[in-house]
């Protein structure tokens, strides 16, 4: 599952959320689960964002701007992809990409 903003004012968006290796039996996520307060499914782990560390980074775009809020969960033909805590949303979508079935988003705008 990820969160991503396009619209970021970094020539390359803003990785907001990543969370890798969630088991597809999962139907919900805790409220709470990307600051640490409640716990991912057993597996799961979230990977470092563009700000700098692992769990959710919330909306803040500059004063003024709207900017989407991406969320998008996928469904892997494998149980996990090879990815640690350390990396990257781009290196998690990587590898989502050569095992991606299917995918769903949800856009929010936010000022």
């Amino acid at each position: 599952m990820t969160c991503y903003d396009p619209d970021a004012p970094t020539g390359s968006g803003w990785w907001h959320w990543v969370v890798a290796n969630i088991p597809a039996s999962t139907t919900s996520l805790p409220q709470g689960a990307g600051s640490g307060k409640a716990s991912l499914p057993a597996g799961a782990i979230q990977t470092r964002t563009d700000f700098g560390q692992a769990g959710y980074g919330g909306a803040a775009p500059p004063q003024g701007e709207t900017h989407r809020y991406i969320f998008t969960v996928h469904a892997l033909d494998v149980e996990t992809i090879e990815v640690d805590e350390g990396a990257s949303g781009a290196m998690v979508g990587f590898n989502v990409h050569f095992h991606a079935l299917a995918s769903a988003s949800l856009t929010v705008n936010y000022q």
